[in-house]
């Protein structure tokens, strides 16, 4: 799936509500909530520590992030590639011992 597939299944599900960015950091608060609650691994949050959880709350991350950008105007595939353009950067910069 590309990311402008990514995006346009985002906008059929969640029409033409746009967030702002205050709101996004909270859905992804929450999501990263979800993702310590999974790597905590007490015993009450039994219920989350399974590997469909941990694919539903990544995909929320990646889906989401994918919406997010376009909502705040931007286009998601620049936004993946000045990201991967980091990484890189970061990679060369910092080689591992």
């Amino acid at each position: 799936m590309t990311i402008q597939e990514i995006l346009s299944l985002e906008k059929e599900i969640w029409k033409e509500q746009n967030l702002t960015l205050p709101e996004m950091i909270i859905r992804h608060g929450v999501t990263m909530g979800d993702l310590c609650r999974i790597a905590r691994r007490a015993n009450k949050d039994s219920a989350l520590q399974t590997p469909e959880e941990l694919q539903k709350e990544l995909g929320n991350l990646i889906t989401s992030s994918v919406r997010f950008c376009a909502d705040l105007g931007f286009d998601p595939d620049v936004c993946v590639e000045r990201s991967l353009e980091c990484q890189r950067k970061f990679v060369r910069e910092n080689p591992q011992t």
